[in-house]
C-alpha cells in the first residue's frame, strides 16, 4: 500500500536522515519586530495631505477625559482657572444649602456641626437614586431665620471632613422655577 502525503504536511527527507531542532540556528519566536504606533484616522488623513507625509505633532486636548488620559492638567498656555465662587443666596428661610460636602458625610455629622450653631430641625445629604451616593451637597432646615444667618457666617468656608464647606440659603421653589 502507497502512502499517501495531502501535500500540506509532507515533509522533504534531509540528506542525513536526522530532524534538526535548533541546531546551530538560534531559536526565535515568532515576534514581530516592534510595530509603529497605530495611527488614529485623523492622523491617517493629515498624514495624507502633508506635504512631507508625517502627521503633525499631536495637540493637547482641550477635553477633560483625554487631557487626563494624557497626563497633562491643561494645554500649554492656558492659564490656571481659579476657583469658581458659589452663587450666594441670601438668606430668607431658615432652609440652608450646604456644598463642597465629602462625600463621607452624613446627616449625622450635619446635625452635630449645624446644633453647634443653633437648634436644626432636620438635616438631609441628598443622593443618587440608583446606588444612594453622595452627590456632594446637601440641605440643613435650622428654626429661626437668625440662626440660619448665623450658621451662614460662622461655617461658610470652614474646613469639615477635609473639605471647605459652600454654606448658604437655599434657594426658595419660586426662584428655583424662574431659572
Amino acid at each position: 500500500m502507497a502512502s499517501q502525503s495531502s501535500g500540506r504536511n509532507s515533509r522533504r527527507p534531509r540528506g542525513d536522515g536526522s530532524r534538526r531542532r535548533g541546531g546551530d540556528r538560534p531559536y526565535r519566536q515568532n515576534t514581530p519586530a516592534k510595530a509603529p504606533a497605530k495611527q488614529t484616522f485623523w492622523q491617517k488623513i493629515t498624514a495624507f495631505f502633508s506635504p512631507d507625509g508625517n502627521p503633525p505633532p499631536p495637540a493637547v486636548s482641550t477635553r477633560p477625559a483625554e487631557r487626563q488620559r494624557n497626563g497633562s492638567a491643561r494645554p500649554a498656555g492656558e492659564p490656571a482657572r481659579g476657583s469658581r465662587k458659589p452663587e450666594s443666596i441670601e438668606v430668607t428661610t431658615p432652609r440652608l444649602y450646604v456644598g463642597n460636602l465629602s462625600f463621607e458625610a452624613t446627616e449625622s455629622d450635619l446635625f452635630e456641626l449645624f446644633n453647634g450653631v443653633g437648634q436644626v430641625q432636620n438635616a438631609e445629604v441628598v443622593t443618587y437614586k440608583h446606588n444612594q451616593r453622595s452627590k456632594g451637597f446637601a440641605f440643613v432646615q435650622m428654626l429661626t431665620v437668625e440662626e440660619a444667618q448665623r450658621a451662614v457666617t460662622e461655617l461658610h468656608d470652614k474646613d469639615f471632613l477635609g473639605r471647605k464647606l459652600v454654606v448658604s440659603g437655599a434657594k426658595s421653589s419660586e426662584h428655583h422655577s424662574a431659572n
